[in-house]
């Protein structure tokens, strides 16, 4: 097993419309607005940015997205990831009851050499600071639904 392969699944129900919840998820440049985690994206073109993230551990991540897919009828968001971070993320918005559920799966390889280094011992805490992320980023994401 290569103890620096991850696999996420995390779904989120909101109480908003789909396309609310998918207009929001497509503007990737604005999610270090309402993402604390995200701390920035710099645009590189029309389907690609550099993207810095950093959640409750002391160590940033830095990795350059492509999208790879964006339909909007399907509710589907996809990038593809190379850098600290190398694989593909998912998002899947379809409705759920009156509201919206927001999947998010993702598969990576972390290749920062600290957290390589690290990847026996530190797993559990890498997953749980997956989890503290992700859970902060519905909070930012409710909030930004509500002001819309």
């Amino acid at each position: 097993m290569d103890w620096s392969r991850y696999r996420f699944h995390t779904r989120w129900t909101l109480p908003a419309p789909p396309a609310a919840v998918y207009d929001v998820l497509e503007r990737a440049e604005e999610y270090p607005l309402w993402w604390p985690q995200v701390r920035r994206i710099d645009r590189i073109d029309d389907t690609s940015g550099r993207i810095s993230i950093r959640a409750t551990l002391p160590y940033t991540l830095t990795f350059t997205a492509r999208q790879t897919r964006r339909e909007p009828d399907a509710g589907v968001l996809e990038i593809a990831m190379t850098g600290d971070l190398e694989g593909w993320a998912r998002w899947t918005v379809t409705a759920y009851g009156d509201g919206t559920l927001a999947r998010y799966d993702q598969e990576v390889a972390v290749r920062k050499r600290l957290l390589r280094l690290l990847a026996v011992p530190g797993r559990p805490v890498f997953r749980v600071n997956h989890t503290l992320m992700m859970r902060a980023g519905r909070r930012g994401l409710l909030t930004r639904l509500r002001q819309r």
